[in-house]
């Protein structure tokens, strides 16, 4: 799977248009999504940063995530995704937030599936949380690789629809 530097590019100019900066918080993308945001064009002016917190002792003591929870499992919920997108969007001071978990291999304590949630927040609000479900049997990478892509494309659905929504609002469009 090779990185869809068109639709990166797209993310890039809707961002630069709105003067918009995004941050990211993920733990089973493993990096590949801030990776990604470093290839956008002048990625600095719309990429602040993230952080990878890939197991359940880094989410706690970094993010502060779960706190509520009081259940030792490590934590991968869609719950745990808002928690991701909107700290991270309050430490970096981002319009969006990015919040990623999951699995990207079958394990015991996924029930042997391979899964992810994701979610985005903009502007201290979660806008959309959703689970990825993928064949157990899909390569670790690829998995990795395969959530990137369909949250970047799904990113870039979320930020048209912002801008559509300011556009009817201003009159234009």
């Amino acid at each position: 799977m090779e990185l869809q530097k068109s639709l990166l590019h797209n993310i890039g100019q809707c961002l630069s248009a709105a003067s918009e900066t995004v941050a990211i918080a993920e733990s089973v993308t493993a990096g590949f999504l801030q990776f990604s945001f470093s290839q956008i064009h002048d990625a600095s002016t719309v990429f602040k940063g993230g952080l990878t917190v890939y197991d359940k002792s880094q989410k706690k003591e970094l993010m502060k995530l779960g706190q509520s929870h009081n259940s030792d499992r490590d934590l991968v919920s869609g719950e745990i995704a808002e928690e991701m997108a909107l700290k991270i969007s309050e430490i970096f001071d981002t319009d969006w937030g990015i919040g990623i978990t999951g699995y990207s291999q079958p394990s015991e304590i996924s029930d042997f599936k391979t899964f992810a949630y994701f979610s985005f927040a903009y502007k201290g609000e979660i806008i959309l949380t959703k689970i990825l479900e993928l064949h157990p049997r899909t390569e670790s990478v690829n998995a990795q690789l395969y959530y990137t892509e369909f949250l970047l494309g799904c990113l870039k659905c979320e930020l048209n629809k912002i801008a559509m929504q300011s556009h009817s609002f201003t009159g234009h469009g």
